[in-house]
Formats: structure tokens, C-alpha cells, sequence
């Protein structure tokens, strides 16, 4: 802003140098000119200063926003570590479908349970029982 009022002021030094006067014509238009650049470069000024508290507002604003949101959702860290640690996936294609498909170890881990494909919703792995379990016995 100091750069705008700096030019201004040279503006009126040269006005004043040329010696043009004040009850001429010219010298009106070039006076009132001068007076309407030193008005802009004023509200500039301020708008500028203005513009610049909005900023350390909004950003003391963003701040407390943010504290708030991790004393809500608790947030950790989006992508953690330990997450992944405990999350293993097997890469397997469908039998049917043929697509490649992530399945969780943890599925495989039941054995009582198809696994089924999230595409086609057919069997990808289907449990075979050996018929104990549902009080069968092969020996009777």
C-alpha cells in the first residue's frame, strides 16, 4: 500500500513542478483526480488491513474447528499403523467371475462359512463339513 501513496505523491509533486494551477481547468481535473487516488489508495488500505484480520480470524477458527473435531470423532490418525497390522487380505479370483477380489483372512478363519464373492455373490470357497458337527456320526 506505502508503494500506491508513494506514487500518488509523486503525481501531485509533478502537477505542482509543471505548475499548472489550481483555477485552471486542467489543473481542476488533475486535482480532483489526485484527491480520488488518494480516497482509493485510503479504502485499499483498509481493506487490506481488514482482509488481513479475516485471515487470523478464519485461522484461529480453523484451529478450534479442528480441536473440536478430534475431541469428537477422536481422531487418531486416518491411515494408522496398528490398523494395518491387524488386517490381512488374500488376493483370490473368482470362480465364477473371474474378477480379483481382496478377502480378509479373518473369513477363512470360520470354517463353517462359504466364502462369497462381493461381484457376483456366488461361492468362492465353499465350507465342506464332515458331517460330525451336526450330530451325524460316521461310526454309527
Amino acid at each position: 500500500m506505502g508503494e500506491i501513496k508513494q506514487k500518488i505523491s509523486y503525481l501531485k509533486g509533478v502537477v505542482e513542478g509543471v505548475g499548472i494551477k489550481d483555477d485552471t481547468n486542467e489543473g481542476k481535473v488533475l486535482n480532483a483526480i489526485l484527491d480520488i487516488l488518494d480516497q482509493i489508495a485510503a479504502e485499499l488500505e483498509d481493506i487490506s488491513e481488514r482482509q488481513d484480520e479475516m485471515d487470523e480470524y478464519i485461522s484461529a477458527i480453523d484451529e478450534d474447528l479442528a480441536d473440536i473435531e478430534d475431541e469428537i470423532y477422536d481422531y487418531t490418525d486416518e491411515y494408522d499403523d496398528e490398523d494395518d497390522d491387524d488386517t490381512n487380505y488374500i488376493e483370490i479370483e473368482c470362480p465364477n467371475c473371474h474378477e480379483v477380489v481382496y478377502i480378509d483372512t479373518d473369513v477363512f478363519e470360520d470354517d463353517d462359512e462359504d466364502v462369497i464373492c462381493p461381484n457376483c455373490h456366488q461361492p468362492i470357497y465353499e465350507y465342506e463339513g464332515d458331517g460330525e458337527e451336526d450330530g451325524e456320526d460316521s461310526d454309527e
